[in-house]
């Protein structure tokens, strides 16, 4: 439910003049309102509000660009932080007296603690409503990242990386949330385009920025590059998005909320820590095992509660599992690519900071580019030939990475890169948006919390998977371009494991979103 200032309201749905057809149509229609009235909504302080559902997608307006824009800057903090901290790793290790691989875990532990969060953040978002825990979720991610930056060794980064990932994990899906309230079913593409391409900015500005930094200054100040950002986005938000409170607060599943973050972080961070020395081989099958006992344990409990943390059921409609489950192994590649990357141009190849985000930029330029393309593409060819074709492309350009070697001219590493975040960008925004094809509005915050913990959890088996192979391929010699190849080899060919998924789908899987009939109305 979206609650506002009903004096607002009431004279935007009272017309201009007596002709007005706003102004003769019966009472009722008070409680629909335009979505593109929503981002002039005043302040929502007052007590005097009122109450609307999201009207069908058959009533609604034509969407305004503003509110996913904004959601779409303060999100440019996470890809920021993320892109900067893949590319700081090599130096930081040196700093902190670490070894680069080992240093993985301050990826990881951002991406657990964003896992064991994640469940709440739909809860949380109707029980005190979306803007405020947006707001306070951004003011606390900002504040962790400076923490971050006054590390002075590798267990106070971790502890601060952990308090990020909390904070992070409510910006993604409460903002989401919004979005997907207010916007109609064959705008949501473009919508979540529009929602993306702000956030794309952190990829794009993060490798030559944060190359600079680490390069000509210190580490450090990579971390303080999000005070500014979380500073102008908390002005943006009070003051052009409106109060937005969903459906009436379920009760929380506190058994559900414990099992799951346990067994997340059982399961997680036990895969990450295989064959790592000076970790008993016990210790790292007790954090596997107990793990997926507790997740176990949960979907045997949300079968009996009436109100799980997490709704499993959501994955018995297949476009939403072919995009959570079948998405998951293209994220593993996700997860796993920029650390691989970050480590063969600059361990192996002797790059420096700068000159390796100058190529990563190239895989972050492309992306923006094609999230412009991707609606057209879509209507012309379906979710299911697109998403079953492109996989294959995307696998096959993480296995040319593997091909990378010091003599490869660096014009051929940029096409290689540009041509990967082209098409990864395009699988990624068509996964994005065929998630919420069948779903109708009271499911959607279960949704998008379900959803943004797949993509949590895979990208973190993703960076797990990464140092495992590192670690398997490298033996007991020095990190080289030979043992950093064979891994792209796997992530390419777990890629290729979604595919089971797409090509299963139904011709006109997700056709509302291009504009076509619903598969409610013609039939699954």
């Amino acid at each position: 439910m979206f609650r506002f200032s009903a004096p607002a309201f009431r004279a935007k749905s009272r017309g201009v003049g007596a002709n007005s057809t706003r102004a003769r149509r019966p009472r009722s229609f008070v409680r629909r309102a335009r979505l593109d009235d929503l981002p002039h909504f005043p302040e929502s302080g007052a007590s005097d509000s009122v109450a609307f559902e999201a009207p069908a997608s058959a009533d609604l307006a034509p969407f305004s660009s503003l509110v996913p824009a904004i959601i779409g800057a303060c999100l440019m903090m996470q890809t920021l932080s993320a892109t900067v901290i893949v590319n700081a790793l090599p130096t930081m290790a040196r700093s902190l007296h670490e070894d680069p691989v080992r240093l993985n875990t301050a990826i990881t532990v951002y991406l657990l603690a964003a896992g064991i969060v994640l469940p709440i953040s739909g809860w949380a978002a109707d029980r005190f409503g979306a803007r405020k825990i947006f707001v306070f979720a951004i003011v606390a991610y900002a504040l962790s990242n400076a923490v971050c930056g006054f590390a002075q060794n590798l267990a106070e980064l971790l502890m601060a990386r952990m308090a990020e990932g909390a904070a992070g994990a409510m910006l993604l899906p409460v903002g989401r949330l919004v979005l997907l309230r207010a916007t109609p079913k064959h705008n949501l593409v473009q919508a979540m385009s529009v929602l993306t391409m702000p956030a794309l900015l952190g990829p794009v500005l993060g490798p030559p920025i944060g190359g600079a930094i680490i390069t000509y200054a210190s580490w450090r100040w990579i971390f303080f590059l999000n005070l500014p950002i979380a500073a102008g986005g908390v002005a943006l938000v009070l003051k052009f998005i409106p109060h937005v409170k969903g459906e009436e607060p379920r009760p929380l599943d506190w058994t559900g909320l414990a099992l799951t973050g346990l067994g997340m972080a059982g399961v997680v961070y036990g895969f990450e820590n295989l064959g790592r020395p000076g970790i008993p081989v016990w210790v790292q099958a007790t954090m596997m095992i107990g793990g997926g006992a507790c997740l176990a344990a949960f979907v045997r409990h949300s079968g009996r509660t009436r109100h799980p943390i997490v709704d499993l059921s959501l994955l018995k409609i297949q476009t939403f599992r072919a995009s959570v489950v079948g998405g998951a192994f293209m994220r593993v590649g996700m997860g796993a690519t920029p650390f691989l990357l970050a480590l063969l141009l600059q361990v192996a190849f002797g790059l420096t900071a700068l000159q390796a985000g100058l190529m990563t930029f190239a895989s972050a330029a492309a992306a923006i580019v094609m999230k412009t393309a991707a609606p057209p593409i879509l209507r012309r060819f379906g979710f299911k030939r697109t998403l079953s074709v492109n996989a294959v492309v995307v696998a096959l350009t993480f296995m040319a990475y593997a091909l990378f070697t010091p003599a490869t001219p660096h014009w051929l590493i940029y096409v290689v890169l540009l041509s990967g975040g082209f098409f990864r960008s395009l699988q990624f925004t068509s996964l994005n948006g065929m998630a919420f094809a069948d779903l109708d509005q009271p499911r959607m915050s279960r949704a998008s919390t379900l959803s943004t913990m797949g993509q949590q959890l895979s990208l973190s088996i993703g960076i797990g998977l990464a140092a495992m192979l590192l670690r398997l391929f490298r033996g007991s010699g020095p990190l080289s371009a030979a043992a950093i190849a064979p891994a792209f080899v796997v992530v390419g060919a777990i890629t290729l494991i979604s595919l089971l998924f797409f090509v299963t789908l139904p011709r006109n899987a997700g056709s509302e979103l291009n504009g076509g009939p619903s598969r409610r109305a013609v039939g699954r």
